[in-house]
């Protein structure tokens, strides 16, 4: 079959699209005909190994798993012993950040994956998994957000902050979204109730109160926090230097700050796909890209300025 493959930590020119052996179906797992990816933050840092000391997760001189991508959505092809909620057939959606998913054929854990909501495409729900989890769950189960609240989501007009903001006012709460000026429009189609465009308001300066501030831009400060919310989620972090002192600044203070790492699960995908075909969340495609310019898909979004998503199709794949 054919994958995107690599030896070695770098950019998207360390990739390379070659012919290797379809996995075989292990306990517990499914082997999934993957018809799109999506691309996410989480595939750069990966693929470059920064910061270093997640390389004591996924390789410390080298990738210790040689096919990257963790979103996907396909047609399962074949089933392994235990899995009893999928069948062959069965379109799902899911994701797995030990990689493996930029591949014509993933074989994953089935308890990262669920059923797709009919009517929805491969495209569509490929660009769910990791983003959509992460604001479930930085909302939900780590933020405790409960209707007629009040929060701010930084950086709402990305993958995750899109999928934030429709969360959360499907959840009822009243939101405050932060973007550029050139997204305000877009943020508001989601359903904000106020935007803020930082190029125009200094979000360090904002006096704003919130019930909870969620941060998936990953540039506010402790003080930020501390002057605007009443406890806090933070979900990613523009430079290392910034989450030593934010997480040091957490450990000694007395402010509720919630650090987390989303994983997976069938219940939270599930509670997705629902809000999909509810129509209360929908995903927005910013580009597609061909499986053979999975490469160029992950150099756009590591400029972060994407709207949206950004999916990789898997058509006319030929020696799949």
């Amino acid at each position: 079959m054919k994958a995107f493959t690599r030896t070695k930590y770098g950019g998207p020119d360390v990739l390379r699209l070659e012919e290797v052996e379809k996995p075989t179906v292990k306990d517990g797992h499914i082997l999934v005909k993957v018809e799109a990816n999506s691309a996410n933050p989480a595939d750069w840092h990966i693929l470059r190994g920064k910061p270093f000391f997640a390389r004591f997760t996924f390789g410390l001189f080298h990738p210790k798993d040689k096919i990257p991508g963790a979103d996907f959505a396909g047609i399962v092809e074949q089933t392994g012993n235990s899995v009893s909620h999928l069948k062959v057939g069965d379109r799902v959606f899911g994701e797995t950040l030990t990689g493996g998913a930029f591949a014509a054929y993933t074989c994953v854990p089935a308890n990262v994956c669920a059923i797709m909501p009919e009517g929805t495409g491969f495209s569509e729900m490929a660009g769910v998994p990791v983003a959509g989890i992460t604001a479930l769950q930085a909302l939900i189960a780590h933020g405790k957000l409960k209707a007629g609240e009040t929060v701010l989501i930084n950086g709402a007009s990305g993958g995750v902050g899109h999928f934030a903001v429709q969360i959360a006012k499907a959840y009822g709460a009243t939101v405050t979204a932060v973007c550029s000026g050139k997204n305000v429009a877009f943020v508001r189609s989601l359903g904000a109730d106020h935007v803020i465009a930082y190029d125009t308001e200094n979000i360090h300066q904002h006096a704003g109160k919130y019930n909870l501030i969620l941060d998936t831009n990953g540039n506010l400060t402790y003080k930020d926090y501390k002057r605007m919310g009443q406890r806090g989620v933070v979900v990613g972090f523009t430079t290392v230097l910034h989450m030593f002192s934010l997480l040091l600044k957490k450990a000694t203070g007395k402010f509720p700050l919630a650090q987390f790492t989303a994983e997976a699960n069938t219940k939270d995908l599930e509670t997705l796909a629902v809000l999909i075909q509810s129509g209360q969340v929908k995903v927005h495609i910013e580009k597609t890209y061909s499986y053979k310019e999975i490469p160029q898909a992950i150099r756009h979004i590591e400029a972060m300025r994407t709207r949206g998503k950004v999916v990789m199709v898997w058509k006319n794949v030929t020696g799949a």
